[in-house]
């Protein structure tokens, strides 16, 4: 059997963090088979599907690096396909007309609610041997109906969640075309699924309470059944519902905010899923050691600051020529042009390991290109009128030493030595006067970069 998974949002929104576990999971599962990965775009909901929202979940994949064998397929694009198959159904007697209008059937649910009994259908027009239906009235425009089975039940054995059994007897005839003759979701999915060879349909456990329906209406077209994996939510880190303040934002927010999608894969895959202690892998790796006995039946919880620590391993890890386009297009948006002097990617190197998002490295290393902006907290405890001495014999010093980090840590260090001072005593005014802060790299570093120059012209100012 050829593995073939599939990854099928609806784009009347976002591609979130949620969906995008679900496409992972789906694209390595795939790859670890050798088998293919479809993309399909359920937009059958036409009052809330927007190209906006199809472009983003694009645009999502792409960046994400999740590519597909197949598609993207639309549905609207398939809907003459579904139309035939629901002709065939009719034919068949595995689908019927209902021709229960709205106000019957909202008196029947209201009756069933105020009995305490389970909303549903009440087979009013499904035909069966010897039952003698109603006229058919002419005013109304049917919908049409699966005739679900009566009796037995459903069974599966979810990937995640382990056997699961669902009485027919639960489950009414589902709407599978509208009084307009829209196929409806659940029954497209169906189509596809059984046309396209879905062998493994992993989805996220909202879509649980579909399966029996739709593993009904696959039997009913004489298709092989999928396996089913059930994937569970995805919690914020306080273990309530993913949230916006949580981190259920766009994937591609993500990449505004300054992650990278290394970091993001590597941290998605990690959520339900796990390969002994591994923490960080590639995803090569993970798609060699990607199974589906090893996801938690339990709900996943997000946590920004192991997003952070794997960003932060990532831009480490990342050369500094690797980062140099994004992090220029960073800087623009601070309206920091970058010039040839100090090196960028010199710059990079020396500020990459205490950075955690991409958008926190450009805004450290701004003012290499520009004028800092004061903490002014910063300068009244260090910008001492007994410190200024000191500085300016320092300033004296670097006009004619070597300009290198060892040169000017020496140049430091002689004054440190005639004012008999503790070189951070020296350093820290340095580091604020250079870089409006009193936290930086090594300060000799941070000079060499900065140019003789600019160093003179900061620390000669104030």
């Amino acid at each position: 059997m050829i593995v073939r998974t599939r990854f099928a949002p609806s784009p009347t929104g976002f591609l979130h963090i949620g969906g995008a576990r679900t496409a992972l999971f789906s694209w390595a599962y795939a790859k670890k088979h050798g088998g293919a990965f479809i993309l399909r775009i359920e937009d059958t909901d036409v009052a809330r599907s927007t190209p906006e929202a199809v472009q983003a979940i694009l645009d999502g994949m792409q960046w994400l690096g999740l590519d597909y064998d197949e598609g993207p397929f639309y549905q609207m694009q398939r809907m003459d396909r579904y139309k035939q198959v629901i002709q065939t159904m009719l034919q068949q007697g595995s689908a019927y007309y209902c021709y229960s209008s709205k106000t019957e059937l909202d008196t029947l649910r209201e009756q069933q609610m105020a009995d305490k009994q389970k909303p549903r259908y009440d087979g009013k027009w499904r035909p069966e041997a010897g039952k003698v239906l109603p006229a058919i009235p002419t005013d109304i425009s049917p919908v049409i109906r699966f005739k679900n089975p009566q009796d037995g039940v459903v069974v599966w054995d979810d990937l995640v969640k382990g056997r699961i059994e669902i009485a027919n007897s639960e489950l009414d005839d589902l709407i599978i075309a509208r009084a307009d003759g829209t196929p409806t979701y659940n029954f497209c999915v169906v189509v596809d699924d059984w046309e396209m060879g879905i062998t493994q349909v992993i989805r996220g456990d909202d879509h649980v309470n579909n399966t029996p329906r739709q593993i009904n209406m696959l039997k009913a077209l004489g298709a092989k059944i999928p396996q089913y994996a059930h994937l569970s939510m995805i919690l914020g880190g306080d273990g309530q519902k993913l949230s916006k303040r949580h981190g259920a934002v766009s994937v591609m927010q993500y990449d505004e905010d300054g992650y990278l999608p290394e970091a993001v894969l590597n941290y998605l895959s990690r959520l339900g899923w796990s390969h002994g202690d591994e923490e960080v892998f590639s995803m090569h790796q993970f798609c060699e050691w990607f199974d589906l006995d090893h996801i938690t039946s339990s709900a996943a919880q997000f946590n920004t600051e192991k997003l952070n620590w794997l960003n932060n391993h990532y831009i480490k890890q990342a050369s500094a020529e690797s980062l140099l386009g994004d992090i220029t297009k960073r800087l623009a948006k601070l309206n920091v042009s970058v010039s040839e002097t100090p090196n960028l990617p010199a710059v990079i190197d020396l500020y990459k390991e205490r950075a955690n998002t991409l958008n926190e490295l450009a805004a450290s290393i701004a003012y290499f290109y520009q004028k800092p902006i004061m903490d002014l907290v910063a300068a009244e405890k260090h910008l001492t009128v007994e410190i200024k001495p000191a500085i300016a014999t320092l300033a004296d010093l670097l006009k004619a030493v070597d300009w290198q980090a060892e040169a000017i840590h020496h140049a430091i260090n002689e004054v440190v030595t005639q004012y008999q001072l503790k070189f951070p005593k020296v350093a820290m005014p340095l580091r604020v006067m250079l870089t409006g802060i009193a936290q930086s790299p090594s300060i000799d570093q941070v000079m060499k970069l900065m140019g003789r120059e600019e160093v003179l012209a900061r620390i000669t100012n104030h």
